[in-house]
């Protein structure tokens, strides 16, 4: 384990905000921390940051602090900067020198290349998270640790931060904070699920998974939704049948059942069928199941 904690707790005051946290972040991990808002995440990496103390409990780190970077759920800079300016700064802190090819290929990389040379004080929030992003991988950190990447980025800004993570987990282990559950799914082997300051569940992503789907279809019509419902209801073979606008999600008894008698209780029905596919476990229904 290239990260780990024992019996980790913070308090202040009455409030616990986490609570005997025994995380476990394999080498070349991408792991993904998620839990409801108030969980303790960005509390845990703050903490294994180094920016703030455990009441309780231990970090063990196998790197020296300066292989290790943070990214903040909420970057912030001074404005009179430009942008290259700042990742430079970056770099040098950690690097001892600057380096003029790796500090244009960070800001590239957070799709900043064209505003490198504007003051970041007339940045919007989402390019203020890309520079965050380029100032916490220009020094080649071999742990990150990100509290929020994608949280203030349009949809082009999320896939090219995903893709970054993922480009980068030949070269560096991240932990990765995020409520957007299906990114967590997308780009991490590993999870942990914190709940008032408790880690829930901790291990491999498909770990977590299997054995929780429901055996369930997607079913997605042109239309004539609802006589197509009623009728797949009467099937003895159906378990239940939801409605989600122009598509059914139909319960099942067993998948293999369902591979041979849905195709024809369709075609029975006269259901004009776009496309209809297995339903399997998400993170989204499990965090949901552990935290509710």
């Amino acid at each position: 384990m290239i990260l780990r904690t024992t019996g980790l707790a913070k308090r202040y005051g009455r409030h616990v905000a986490l609570d005997a946290v025994d995380l476990a972040v394999p080498r070349g991990a991408v792991y993904g921390l998620v839990g409801p808002n108030g969980a303790g995440k960005t509390t845990l990496l703050a903490i294994l940051a180094g920016l703030r103390r455990p009441t309780t409990g231990t970090v063990h780190c196998e790197l020296p602090r300066q292989r290790v970077a943070l990214l903040p759920d909420t970057p912030q800079f001074d404005p009179w900067l430009t942008g290259r300016e700042v990742v430079a700064l970056a770099r040098n802190l950690v690097a001892g020198k600057e380096s003029g090819p790796r500090i244009d290929d960070a800001l590239h990389a957070a799709g900043l290349a064209e505003a490198a040379d504007r003051r970041v004080g007339g940045y919007s929030r989402g390019m203020l998270q890309r520079l965050g992003i380029a100032a916490t991988v220009v020094g080649d950190p071999e742990l990150l640790l990100l509290d929020e990447p994608v949280s203030a980025l349009d949809p082009a800004g999320r896939r090219e931060v995903l893709d970054l993570v993922l480009r980068l987990r030949a070269q560096a282990t991240t932990v990765l904070s995020s409520h957007i559950l299906a990114d967590v799914q997308e780009v991490c082997d590993t999870v942990g699920i914190l709940r008032a300051g408790r880690l829930l569940y901790q291990g491999p992503l498909d770990n977590l998974l299997v054995g929780r789907a429901v055996p369930a279809y997607r079913v997605r019509l042109r239309e004539s939704v609802e006589p197509v419902a009623e009728h797949l209801r009467r099937e003895e073979w159906v378990t239940g049948v939801d409605q989600e606008g122009h598509a059914l999600r139909v319960g099942v008894r067993s998948l293999a059942e369902a591979e041979l008698r849905l195709p024809q209780a369709l075609a029975a029905a006269d259901a004009r069928v776009v496309s209809f596919e297995p339903l399997a476990a998400d993170l989204e229904s499990v965090f949901l199941e552990l935290t509710s």
